[in-house]
């Protein structure tokens, strides 16, 4: 009977392989992704990779730094992204979630780490996922500083993967972003998404497994729904270090405007506080008009699913908004007037979705 040749000191006994477990494609893995990390590699990095764990030094020029965390998935995106064995842009989903998260203190993502899961690690297909983390994480300017590939049979289903990433980042103590000056007056500057990023799938793909052929039919819109998610890292954080007056900042995740606007409001405001956003001041991108039409979701419904075109919210004094706009157009980042910071005891505009500091959203 033909063997394997993983090595085994007790001929005819088990092995790792056996049990579904392949050493030498995991050693493989990491000699194809070497390269690729070794290209998101920052200056402070102290340990390559492979090792146990990653030593590094804290960046230069901070005066009292602190540490910036976020963590994160894809989510149910990736089994859209497997269905159609779309692998090469999953990964930068991965690493934006994480650095969009961290970069709202104003904080420089600064280290990744990923995990990957999977039943039977196939190396093309882990080495085309990871070299896409690196990818993105070049984008953000941060290292891709170590990781763990988890090969687990029987627990995963032929082909399929899951993934985790987890950021460090780091902000001057004086700078951080805290929402403390937002007041009624406050304009709100939208930076558009790239698509759906990677929220509301669990929606998209109940509408999708509800038309059958549908994607067949617009074969463009698969690409619009696997477009990677926009990292915002690099343009905001020179407008931080140029002297921009950013106030609040909110990455737009799950739960859409209403649920991730308010998070960037503070606590302990002398009035009440809402966000009055003018529908008007933009048109929804594809393919978020086709997913309304073809699941029947109404407009409230999709706003609390999805992003519906907004990516990122600045929060910016009125007297600051023409500069903090024009600086974003210097830097090739196109934005535009969302709406603004209202006294949550007034009356809602009509023609806004009007949002609570508890996450409320009503179409006035």
């Amino acid at each position: 009977m033909a063997r394997d040749n993983t090595r085994n000191d007790h001929p005819g006994g088990l092995t790792y392989r056996d049990a579904g477990v392949d050493i030498d494609a995991g050693a493989e893995l990491i000699r194809r992704i070497g390269p690729a990390a070794a290209r998101t590699r920052r200056p402070e990095m102290l340990a390559g990779l492979g090792g146990f764990a990653a030593l590094t030094r804290l960046p230069k020029g901070y005066e009292n730094p602190l540490l910036v965390t976020g963590t994160d998935g894809v989510g149910t995106k990736l089994r859209l992204a497997m269905d159609h064995n779309r692998h090469d842009r999953v990964g930068q989903d991965l690493v934006a979630m994480c650095v969009n998260d961290v970069l709202v203190t104003g904080g420089e993502p600064f280290l990744f780490l990923d995990y990957f899961a999977t039943g039977k690690l196939q190396v093309d297909q882990a080495a085309t996922v990871i070299e896409g983390i690196a990818g993105a994480c070049e984008l953000a300017g941060c290292t891709l500083a170590g990781g763990e590939t988890a090969e687990m049979p029987g627990f995963y289903s032929d082909g399929d993967y899951d993934l985790a990433g987890f950021c460090v980042g780091i902000v001057e103590e004086a700078k951080v972003i805290t929402g403390a000056a937002i007041a009624p007056g406050h304009e709100l500057i939208a930076l558009p998404s790239s698509g759906p990023h990677s929220n509301g799938f669990s929606l998209i793909r109940r509408i999708l497994e509800a038309n059958p052929g549908c994607l067949d039919a617009a074969p463009e819109r698969l690409g619009q729904l696997l477009e990677p998610t926009a990292i915002y890292v690099k343009t905001l954080l020179g407008l931080l270090k140029a002297g921009h007056p950013i106030d609040g900042m909110a990455h737009i995740t799950g739960g859409g405007l209403p649920e991730n606007l308010p998070r960037m409001l503070p606590k302990d405001s002398p009035v009440p506080l809402a966000l009055a956003v003018d529908l008007a001041s933009w048109t929804w991108p594809e393919p978020f008009p086709w997913l309304a039409a073809l699941g029947n979701v109404a407009p409230l419904e999709m706003m609390k699913t999805f992003n519906c075109g907004v990516g990122f919210v600045l929060a910016v004094a009125a007297d600051a908004t023409e500069g903090v706009r024009a600086a974003l157009a210097a830097a090739g980042q196109p934005c535009w007037r969302l709406g603004t910071v209202v006294d949550g005891r007034e009356a809602a505009t009509p023609g806004t979705l009007h949002i609570t500091a508890e996450g409320e959203g009503t179409l006035a």
